[in-house]
């Protein structure tokens, strides 16, 4: 696994196709976003991630991103 840290540029897939935007929150205890719970722990965190494109945030965990290269 990807260890991933905030301001990490990644990419993950959206319906519309792969995505990219920059991670803003790692999350280490299970969270409530966007009406949704998730579960995250210490050994399995999930990650707040904003869009480059809209600008909009979403969750994901760590298995959903791929690290890309900085700008």
């Amino acid at each position: 696994m990807t260890d991933f840290s905030k301001g990490d540029r990644v990419s993950w897939a959206t319906p519309q196709g792969r995505t990219q935007g920059e991670i803003v929150e790692k999350k280490t205890s299970n969270f409530d976003f966007a009406g949704q719970t998730f579960h995250a722990s210490k050994d399995e965190p999930a990650f707040i991630v904003k869009s480059e494109k809209t600008g909009a945030e979403a969750a994901h965990k760590a298995s959903a991103l791929r690290k890309l290269s900085p700008r």
